[in-house]
């Protein structure tokens, strides 16, 4: 069965998409079975992915309309091992639906559990929000991975959301885990990252990841090529943060490096 990684922060701007596209890339590349579900409606790790979103013929707002399975709305990416179910704005309009309907906190979970055993990793890129989708996204995971950006507030809305976290946990998903937290556009010149980091290490100990991702132009060109970063450059700093990356969350959820 998939281990389902829910990567989320209510905060917008702080590599919540960069990473699950980069992260799911690596682990295909290290010949994991990977699904990236595109749970936010800016639809970021869809175009991130170079898929048309013109051309897609079902995508996630079917799927929570009830209009299609998920397995319907699954598409191949040009990596090996690594599959999308891409999403548009639409999926804005699919939340407000969803309020009023029986169930609608598990519906995520439901869909995914037809395709659980296709996949060794799920990795849910949630919206920068405390939304319905947010909450659907924790109830159908494993695992939360949070990514902080090292810049002043980073760690504002934090508190709030492991808050959230463990209502979830208490009420609806016993299992979920904080996988860890990433420090993303870490920049090593300036101290203020090096204090923010500091922060973030004193807060959250050993759950956070040794590995930074890197503020790297290569990172921010790579989603306007249609490609990871790995793909676009993986000679980059950022890229090869990311391949570690992907060897430190293989070690925490299978023991695996």
């Amino acid at each position: 069965m998939a281990i389902v990684i829910c990567v989320t922060n209510q905060k917008g701007g702080v590599g919540k998409t960069t990473t699950s596209v980069n992260l799911g890339y690596y682990l295909a590349k290290d010949k994991y079975r990977t699904l990236i579900v595109d749970f936010d409606p800016q639809g970021n790790a869809t175009s991130g992915l170079g898929v048309e979103k013109s051309d897609l013929e079902a995508t996630m707002v079917d799927v929570l309309s009830g209009r299609v399975a998920l397995e319907g709305a699954i598409i191949p990416t040009k990596y090996k091992n690594l599959d999308l179910a891409p999403t548009t704005p639409d999926l804005a309009n699919a939340e407000v639906e969803l309020v009023n309907l029986k169930g609608k906190f598990s519906i995520l979970k439901s869909a995914l559990s037809r395709v659980a055993s296709d996949y060794d990793y799920i990795i849910i890129d949630s919206p920068p929000s405390l939304s319905l989708l947010t909450v659907n996204g924790m109830i159908a995971s494993n695992y939360l991975l949070l990514p902080v950006q090292t810049e002043f507030y980073a760690l504002e809305g934090v508190a709030q959301l492991l808050t959230s976290m463990k209502l979830v946990k208490k009420a609806m998903n016993p299992g979920l885990q904080l996988l860890g937290v990433l420090a993303t556009m870490y920049d090593k010149r300036t101290s203020l990252s090096a204090q923010v980091l500091a922060e973030i290490k004193k807060y959250f100990k050993d759950k956070t990841f040794e590995t930074t991702i890197p503020r790297n132009v290569r990172i921010a060109e790579a989603p306007s090529h249609g490609a990871p970063v790995g793909d676009y450059d993986k000679f980059s700093k950022g890229a090869r943060a990311y391949k570690e990356l992907a060897r430190e969350v293989e070690l925490r959820t299978r023991g695996e490096k």
